[in-house]
């Protein structure tokens, strides 16, 4: 992926919607639990942030694409919310200091020194209590070939996170196949990694 950006615009200027326009199942699963503000990472189209919105919560969403970011805009409007978007680039982000409830992040693959610095980040952005929401895919996933970076280096290992995430509670952090129907681009046995970290 030589221009991240271009490469995101180009998928979120197709018809329709790359992923879908129904939140993740991991993120549904936790909804009832999230407290805002929530800061939603590397949000593309917006499903998963008007799902939030939808559930009463004041919801940011930041990506790469400013296409990504007009159709979340839109979807937010045709669903009767209001959505705060914001174009960035993770690598230089400020995610700011004791700001947010919920910080998520669903299928957001960065490489590692990035992920890195966005973890630390994590660290210092939540208020006491606030949550860390993660669902990404780890190496094992190159052998279905049904979703996520082709290139290892954007694939997340459990042990890598675990570590990145020192100083927070993991209430969850488990590596598992799942099944996964999320638009054309997630679909069908994955090997994903699931995380709940708590600032105490």
């Amino acid at each position: 992926m030589a221009d991240p950006r271009e490469f995101w615009n180009h998928r979120y200027a197709m018809p329709g919607f790359a992923y879908g326009t129904e939140p993740n199942d991991f993120l549904r699963e936790l909804a009832p639990t999230l407290k805002g503000p929530v800061l939603c990472l590397g949000e593309g189209e917006g499903r998963n942030a008007v799902f939030l919105a939808q559930r009463g919560l004041d919801v940011t969403a930041v990506d790469l694409s400013a296409i990504g970011l007009e159709k979340a805009s839109k979807l937010a409007t045709e669903r009767g919310v209001t959505l705060t978007t914001q174009v960035v680039d993770l690598a230089d982000f400020d995610l700011g200091t004791s700001r947010w409830g919920a910080i998520v992040s669903i299928w957001c693959h960065l490489p590692e020194w990035v992920r890195a610095k966005v973890h630390a980040g994590v660290k210092t952005a939540l208020v006491p209590g606030g949550v860390y929401v993660l669902e990404a895919y780890t190496p094992r996933q190159l052998k279905f070939d049904t979703g996520g970076p082709k290139n290892a280096e954007l694939l997340y290992e459990p042990e890598a996170v675990r570590t990145e995430l020192a100083g927070l509670t993991l209430e969850r952090c488990v590596e598992q196949e799942r099944d996964v129907s999320e638009g054309d681009w997630h679909r069908g046995k994955s090997a994903v990694l699931q995380v709940l970290a708590r600032q105490p």
